[in-house]
């Protein structure tokens, strides 16, 4: 049973046009390599061949790893989300009691994470210590370097 990723609408149009980019230009680009290369002569030792068989090969992983991340997302309706309790696609407003550094992140799938833009997969060790607890509650999570506590501040979307 494959995993189902929830994703925003953008997250969903930059999936599609990451997979659109691949099939329409990237496919037909190294196509033309291989027959060019094939073209030089003998292919047992042709090292441009065999360099762009296997792009073509790491191209059609990822192709059939984005059409698989396709068919199981799932887009969310940002509209019914609830902001009673930490979910995927809210924004947390979260204080480190030890250091006591405000942070704010979006919790999102991890198609969608990017740390500069302040958007958290759902799957890292803070995320998933955050998920359920309320405005005011106080969790403890287990990062790689031992223990955090954090406060959350707010939730919002």
């Amino acid at each position: 049973m494959a995993k189902v990723s929830y994703v925003t609408e953008k997250g969903l149009e930059r999936l599609m046009k990451e997979l659109e980019q691949l099939v329409t230009i990237e496919r037909p680009k190294i196509s033309q390599e291989i027959a060019e290369a094939r073209d030089k002569g003998d292919l047992s030792e042709n090292a441009e061949y065999d360099a762009a068989k296997e792009a073509q090969g790491l191209l059609e992983l990822k192709i059939s790893k984005l059409k698989d991340s396709l068919a199981n997302s799932r887009v969310l309706d940002q509209s019914k989300l609830d902001t009673s309790t930490v979910q995927i696609l809210n924004k947390v407003k979260i204080k480190n009691i030890k250091t006591g550094a405000v942070m704010e992140y979006t919790i999102v799938s991890d198609s969608e994470a990017n740390l500069r833009e302040h958007k958290m997969s759902i799957n890292t060790p803070i995320a998933k210590g955050l998920l359920g607890k309320k405005v005011g509650d106080v969790t403890e999570v287990d990062v790689p370097n031992g223990k955090m506590e954090f406060e959350i501040i707010e939730i919002s979307l």
